[in-house]
């Protein structure tokens, strides 16, 4: 089944404390019939919503379509966090691809952390820092390195490597042997800032219709459920949740599920973190975690890899996050929800032009905060006819799944589940 339909009413907000701390306003209007534009985009998240403010400015018209809401999918349901790079880290990237391509992606990743703090509203409650915790003392000796080759090679001094003693000081849990501190990075309430850049693109000019789902793309055409859109371009920008409307997107990008919990609003939050910063670790199946503005944990740390949800979210959830914090001891759950996101092979994303009028970017696999502001921006870039930005990040390896996308699940609940053991052993 369609993962838009799967988990989810149509046109209706998980019940997230994102949705229920946010206003969407009145749902907007659906396609009906036909109509033209310069550019038209699959996906009102951060990617295409991006893409469609930074076209707009530049005078080209612009229609957006959504199979639900602005800010529906990824973008309004994940752990907000605004990290720097990428999944492969900088000295592999120098390796696979030279020390220019992977100096260049780095500069990119450094704009799209300074573009999110740039348009995001102050509702948004962008605040900064992101540390990042390790399970083992070999995993710290790594994480140091790597700081360290981030300060001396990039000139990147706001991250540093905390030891064992100064980072529980700040992140309050028995399991993490040290970590690295990140002041530049951030995190923010996604949900608002997504609908923050929805009102800034219909503002510069762009047309956004809801409860719109692309059914089919042909040459410069889309075909949705009510209606017809012809574009000079087309953006495909649905990340885990664009159906197999093309079959290289397909093979590279796999959907999968995560999932987050809202404690109630804590007594004592700085019993959990010293300092209002976000948190992920070196776990593969990652544990990820920040304080909300109303005192309350926000906790993320478990996926599954079929296309429905369990029916079940918060026991394994709650058994994580109190093998963490087991201070928080028997404090109430208030919202639970998952969200489908996209990941490739290497989990970088796919950004890629799929036919000559026809950009696709996604499989952000948990770094969709930052990167789909930058890969939005350079997608209007290489519409605009300035591509070399673009080539920058298609430069990016994302191979195939084994298989193409008949095989991707399968294969990859094997891979996830070998991967799951290892951190259940500390291997």
């Amino acid at each position: 089944m369609n993962p838009l339909y799967r988990n989810d009413r149509p046109g209706q907000y998980p019940n997230s404390w994102y949705a229920a701390t946010s206003d969407p306003g009145p749902e907007r209007a659906p396609l009906r019939g036909e109509t033209r534009a310069d550019v038209a985009i699959v996906g009102a998240g951060f990617t295409g919503l991006t893409a469609a403010l930074k076209l707009a400015q530049r005078g080209f018209d612009v229609a957006v379509i959504d199979a639900h809401r602005v800010g529906f999918g990824a973008s309004g349901r994940n752990g907000g966090q605004c990290g720097s790079g990428f999944n492969i880290d900088q000295i592999t990237l120098e390796q696979e691809l030279g020390d220019g391509p992977a100096r260049a992606l780095w500069d990119l990743s450094q704009e799209a952390k300074a573009q999110v703090r740039a348009l995001a509203s102050d509702d948004a409650l962008w605040r900064p820092g992101v540390a990042e915790g390790c399970w083992t003392a070999r995993e710290c000796v790594e994480e140091q390195r790597y700081a360290d080759h981030l300060n001396t090679k990039y000139d990147y001094d706001a991250i540093s490597y905390l030891d064992e003693a100064a980072f529980t000081q700040i992140v309050k849990s028995p399991v993490y042997k040290g970590g690295t501190l990140d002041t530049d990075a951030g995190h923010i309430h996604p949900l608002r800032y997504c609908l923050g850049l929805a009102k800034q693109a219909e503002a510069a000019g762009a047309r956004i219709y809801e409860r719109t789902e692309a059914h089919h793309i042909e040459d410069r055409l889309i075909r949705t459920d009510k209606g017809r859109i012809t574009a000079d371009h087309i953006i495909l920008a649905g990340n885990g949740y664009l159906p197999n409307l093309n079959r290289t997107y397909a093979a590279r990008v796999c959907p999968i599920n995560s999932f987050i919990a809202a404690t109630a609003p804590l007594p004592d939050p700085t019993d959990i973190l010293s300092q209002d910063i976000a948190v992920a670790d070196s776990r593969f199946v990652v544990n990820y975690f920040r304080l909300s503005h109303d005192n309350r944990l926000l906790f993320g740390g478990r996926e599954n890899y079929g296309i429905g949800f369990p029916k079940d979210i918060t026991t394994r959830l709650r058994e994580r996050m109190l093998h963490l914090f087991p201070q928080l001891g028997d404090t109430p759950i208030d919202y639970e929800w998952g969200g489908t996101l996209g990941i490739t092979m290497r989990r970088v994303p796919l950004i890629r032009r799929l036919t000559p009028t026809t950009l696709a970017a996604g499989g952000f696999s948990g770094h969709g905060v930052a990167l789909t502001s930058i890969a939005g921006t350079c997608l209007a870039e290489a519409i605009a006819g300035q591509a070399e930005r673009f080539d920058t990040l298609a430069a990016l390896p994302t191979p195939a799944f084994p298989g193409g996308s008949a095989a991707r699940a399968p294969l990859l609940t094997l891979a996830m589940t070998w991967y799951s053991l290892r951190d259940r052993l500390g291997i």
